[in-house]
């Protein structure tokens, strides 16, 4: 598989993993995750993905600052529905983060390393930040993505029509992934730490 070059240079995530290191998946524990893993998962990037990828990374940054964050330590509570556009997207890419999952994740060993039910979705619309909180101290923090100031080239709307039309064209379709995958390097390697896209919000605990 050959990646665009950009997702190499993207933010990586590092993380600790308890059950990582109890099982012997990892010998100290230590999971790295870049974006390539989240595209993986997706079948796809865009700028849903790409968002999520930082709106998690922003997350564990803020609760463990300085040192890696404990995957399966947080739940993460999304604020609108599961089916509700992009939102199922949305979660499964901070739960490859995080560990949180849904009631169809793993249910733990005893009473140890538990991630199903650490992640929850709203039943109707609540707002637009998603709430970290972590299990152990209670610190929680509120991350909202916008992305208006990373908006899409002007050539992208067009070179899709032309895509849909004409599937066979290949010289468009080229041109449409490469206008489209210019948004996503934009957004991972220019505004990772920009405030202004990635809010993020501490709150009382």
């Amino acid at each position: 598989m050959s990646f665009p070059d950009f997702y190499k240079d993207a933010p990586v995530v590092r993380t600790r993993d308890p059950l990582a290191l109890f099982l012997g998946a990892s010998s100290d524990g230590e999971l790295d995750y870049c974006y390539a893993d989240a595209v993986r998962l997706a079948g796809h990037s865009c700028p849903t993905v790409a968002g999520a990828f930082l709106t998690g990374r922003a997350a564990l940054a803020a609760l463990y600052p300085g040192v890696p964050a404990e995957r399966g330590g947080v739940t993460v509570r999304m604020p609108a529905p599961c089916d509700e556009g992009v939102t199922g997207v949305i979660g499964q890419v901070l739960t490859l983060l995080t560990g949180a999952a849904a009631e169809n994740g793993f249910h733990g060993l005893g009473s140890r390393h538990r991630r199903s039910g650490l992640l929850s979705y709203a039943s109707q619309r609540e707002g637009e930040a998603i709430v970290f909180e972590r299990t152990d101290t209670g610190a929680r923090v509120a991350v909202k993505l916008d992305l208006q100031s990373v908006p899409a080239t002007p050539q992208q709307g067009a070179l899709l029509g032309a895509v849909m039309q004409n599937p066979d064209d290949r010289v468009a379709a080229a041109a449409f992934a490469n206008a489209w995958q210019s948004r996503v390097r934009c957004l991972l390697l220019e505004h990772a730490d920009d405030p202004q896209v990635i809010r993020v919000e501490m709150l009382a605990a």
